[in-house]
Formats: structure tokens, sequence, C-alpha cells
């Protein structure tokens, strides 16, 4: 059945949502779009006028594509070469969705992203309906085909797994880029100790590069272990300027809603380091330089204003 213009423009208008939860649910923007992409042709073939809630029908399709798309993605990365990592959003990107709430801001956060990972296909939709979106549990429950009691009680369970995994405190933005520069003019010092004071005595640092682009296969944990590899990775040599095209400009900028480093060559991101920051110092570096994973980065990049580096690396 064709659509007439008035069904595309009333999905058109439910595009930017649908993307919001479906990025939540994938973290990947690009499996994002596929998922809102399939969402439309299911429309497209539904015989529209007989859809009494649209943006219900809409929503319990395309959560049911991605449920069975992160099925298949756990078997996947079992293949994947080192460590998977969320795919990050710059400032900006309309796909970050909804950030009017502390929740919804966390709920995009790269450490919750990550932590996502760690639930089950179903604990993942209800934690991002409920909390992201405010969905009630009794409209979770008619998309997930499930009761309204399990909904509640699976919401619990993914909030729980997802609050033990969090840093203990949080802090606002200001504080945050002033230890994120504290941190780069450390690492470049060449020493180790003042990048040990910054640190949580847990912290850990980890890196995706897809098999494309080196990156340790196991995270680096312990303040002296983590300082010990960012004081190395800021120091110059040819081959990481081989490696990546050139000497990158460095960045603070802001990424998933929280602190990051971006290195960018000739208008190329070519690595977003999300940083997790706590009361007590930084606790987490999450470095993502798959180049698959920073072309969505560098479109936004593009098309944004940024003030100069802060220095070139290498």
């Amino acid at each position: 059945m064709a659509l007439t213009t008035h069904d595309v423009d009333r999905f058109e208008a439910t595009r930017p949502r649908l993307e919001a939860i479906a990025y939540r649910l994938l973290g990947s923007a690009s499996e994002a779009e596929d998922a809102v992409q399939e969402t439309f042709l299911r429309w497209q073939a539904a015989d529209v006028d007989r859809i009494e809630v649209p943006k219900a029908w809409l929503t319990k399709v395309l959560t049911n594509l991605c449920l069975n798309q992160l099925t298949s993605a756990r078997a996947r990365r079992e293949t994947y070469v080192g460590q998977w990592l969320p795919e990050p959003l710059l400032a900006g990107d309309p796909m970050l969705g909804p950030a009017d709430t502390a929740e919804q801001r966390e709920s995009v956060s790269y450490a919750v992203l990550t932590l996502l990972e760690r639930l089950t296909p179903n604990e993942r939709a209800v934690y991002v309906l409920k909390e992201a979106f405010d969905y009630p549990h009794r409209e979770i429950a008619e998309i997930l085909e499930i009761t309204e009691a399990t909904s509640q009680q699976i919401f619990h369970r993914a909030k729980k797994h997802v609050a033990a995994g969090k840093a203990r405190t949080e802090i606002d933005e200001a504080a945050a880029r002033r230890i994120v520069e504290e941190f780069l003019a450390a690492a470049i010092s060449g020493k180790t100790e003042p990048l040990v004071k910054l640190l949580t005595s847990d912290a850990i640092a980890v890196g995706d590069g897809g098999g494309k682009v080196p990156a340790r296969a196991k995270a680096f944990e312990g303040a002296l272990a983590v300082a010990k590899f960012m004081r190395g990775l800021f120091k110059p040599a040819p081959v990481k300027r081989a490696m990546v095209g050139g000497s990158p400009e460095i960045h603070v900028s802001t990424a998933n809603g929280g602190p990051a480093i971006l290195a960018v060559v000739d208008g190329r991101v070519v690595g977003v380091v999300c940083l997790e920051i706590g009361a007590d110092g930084i606790v987490a570096f999450r470095s993502q330089v798959n180049p698959d994973k920073l072309e969505r980065a560098t479109e936004v990049w593009a098309a944004t204003e940024h003030g100069e580096p802060l220095f070139h690396a290498f």
C-alpha cells in the first residue's frame, strides 16, 4: 500500500525519537539508522489507516527490531577483535535525543552505554524506555509482550546493575573540563606522578580499535598502569603520525554529554577519548579509535564550530 505524503510526514515526525531510542539500545549510530529505516519499511507495508496510535506502533516495531539485532550482535562481538565500545556521539548530534532530565542525560553517557552491554536485551530495552523516555510500565509491557509486573522487576534489576558500575559522584561540567586540561598538561609533561594524582586508585583505560588501529585487547587497570599508558600515548613518535596520517590536533570537547578528548587530523576525527570523572578523580578512559565508528563524529565535527586545539600530539 502506497503511503500518502501525510503518512510519510507522520513517520518523519517520529524519526528523531526513534533514532535516539535505537542508538541507546544498540550503541551504534549506523545500526540505529538501519533499524529506523527498517521500521519505515514496515510502516510502508502496513495498513496505516488501521493503526490507532502510530507512535506506540512504531516504537514497538523498532524496539523488537533492536532486540533481534542485540541478540545477533552478542554472537558477533564474541569474534570482535579486541574490546568493543559504543560509537561516540559529539555534542550537537540529534541522535543523542532528549537531555531535559538527569536520567535522560545519564542514559546516553558513554559510561552508561558501556554498562548497558552487560544487560540482557530485555533488560536494556526496559531500562532505556523507562529511564530515558519515561514510558510507563504498562506500555513497555505491551511493547515487549510481558506483564507489567515483569517489566517493573526487570527495570529494578537493570537499574541496580547500572548503578553498581557508575562513578560514585558526578561533578559539574566546568570542573570536569579543568580536570581534563590538567590531565593533558600532565600527559605531555612526560612525568608519571602528576598523572597518578589525577586518577582514582582503581582507574581503568580501555580502547576499541576494531582490529584496524592498534588497541590493547585487555584494559589497563590501576592508577599507575593507566598513568604509564597515557604518558606513552602522548609521547611523540613517527610511527604514530604515520598511522593516523599526520600530527593530530588535540581538543577538549564533549561526547555523549560528558568530557572527551578529540584527536583530529585534517578535519577527520581519528580518536575520541571519553573520560568518566568522579569526586575522587578520573575513573576511566574509554578510547574509540576504530575508524568505522568515527565517521559520524567527523561529520558532526565538520558541521559545528570549535576553537583552536590545545596542542598537536606526536
